[in-house]
């Protein structure tokens, strides 16, 4: 086990971690989501988030490997300019299934899924930042190519908040793991290889 990196910090700490050379494991607390308003009119901001800081565009990636067994478990990346606006993204479990899954918030929530092939070594995502679009790509197993799933505005700012993110709407201690969190230069722009 190694200590936290000095660069990263938790908004809504989870009552278990543990960081490896590569990896951060985590059991969430109970009932913790990110959520604001739409369709179930409630708004909570108790999800389990790691972040660190950046400045203008950029590319952010990581894998999640999670025990998805109850309803809306989930872990992924997130964007955050405040509790009112963000992007989370990754692996959601709802109707008996793992789907990948995108809630972007500007004050209220929004929320998509899609059906992936998910391998047995968990899901590598990518979230970019172009100026004042957020792009989410998930890295297919099948084939391994990028595909994507969302282009989302998001308001223009100096600098967000971009890490790793796990909420337990239903229950506490849904176990995950993340591996190889990286945070770079953006991507091309092009969207089609």
């Amino acid at each position: 086990m190694t200590s936290q990196p000095a660069q990263l910090t938790w908004l809504n700490p989870p009552p278990h971690h543990a960081f490896g050379d590569s990896t951060v494991h985590v059991r969430t607390g109970k009932e913790t989501d990110f959520w604001r308003e739409t369709f179930y009119d409630f708004w909570r901001d108790n999800g389990h988030f790691l972040y660190r800081q950046v400045e203008g565009d950029f590319s952010a990636e990581v894998t999640v490997k999670g025990d998805y067994k109850v309803l809306y478990d989930q872990a992924g990346l997130m964007v955050r300019l405040s509790e009112t606006h963000w992007v989370k993204a990754g692996i959601e479990f709802t109707d008996g299934l793992a789907y990948f899954s995108v809630v972007v918030t500007n004050d209220a929530s929004d929320w998509s899924l899609v059906s992936i092939p998910a391998g047995p070594d968990g899901v590598r995502i990518r979230l970019t930042r172009h100026a004042e679009t957020i792009r989410v790509q998930y890295l297919d197993a099948s084939d391994h190519h990028w595909k994507p799933v969302r282009l989302a505005y998001f308001p223009p700012s100096k600098s967000i908040d971009i890490g790793m993110m796990c909420c337990s709407p239903q229950r506490e201690g849904f176990e995950v793991t993340f591996s190889d969190f990286s945070v770079g230069p953006a991507i091309s722009r092009d969207l089609h290889d």
